[in-house]
C-alpha cells in the first residue's frame, strides 16, 4: 500500500445520498454557546496544526483541497468543512461533493474488508482535531 493520504490518479464513482450526514452522527456535533457565538469571518490560521491531534491530517488536506488532489485528507477536509469553517480553520470555498461516499468508496477499493474500521478511523482523528482546535480557538 503506499502512502495513505493519496490515492492513485483515477476518478471515484459517485452516488447520492448513502452516507449523508455519517460525519455529523459521528461528530456528535451540536451546537455550543462557543461555536454559535464564533465570528463566521474569524480565523484561526496561526494555530500550529501539528500540536492538535489530527493536525497533520488538516494541515495535508487543506493543500490537497487547494490543489484540486482527491486524497484521504482532502475528502475528510470535505467532509469537516462546515464545522472547520465555523471554529475558523481558512477552508477553500469548493470541496468535494459527495466526501462521505467517496471516501468509503477509495478505502473498499483498497480493502473491502476493513474499509468501514477504516473509514471510521479517518473521521475520529476528523473529531478529534475539530474538537481540540474549537478549544485553543
Amino acid at each position: 500500500m503506499g502512502d495513505p493520504l493519496h490515492h492513485s490518479p483515477g476518478t471515484l464513482p459517485r452516488a447520492r445520498g448513502l452516507l449523508e450526514g455519517a460525519h455529523r452522527a459521528e461528530s456528535g456535533e451540536r451546537s455550543s454557546s462557543r461555536t454559535a457565538t464564533r465570528d463566521p469571518g474569524a480565523s484561526i490560521e496561526s494555530v500550529n496544526y501539528d500540536a492538535l491531534p489530527g493536525g497533520d491530517l488538516v494541515r495535508q488536506g487543506l493543500a490537497d483541497l487547494g490543489r484540486r488532489d482527491e486524497t484521504v485528507a482532502a475528502l475528510l477536509v470535505s467532509i469537516g468543512a462546515p464545522r472547520l469553517r465555523r471554529i475558523g480553520i481558512p477552508v477553500p470555498k469548493r470541496t468535494f461533493r459527495d466526501p462521505e461516499h467517496r471516501l468509503y468508496l477509495f478505502l473498499a477499493a483498497e480493502d473491502s474488508d476493513s474499509a468501514h474500521s477504516r473509514y471510521n478511523a479517518w473521521v475520529g482523528r476528523l473529531v478529534s482535531f475539530e474538537n481540540a482546535a474549537e478549544c485553543v480557538s
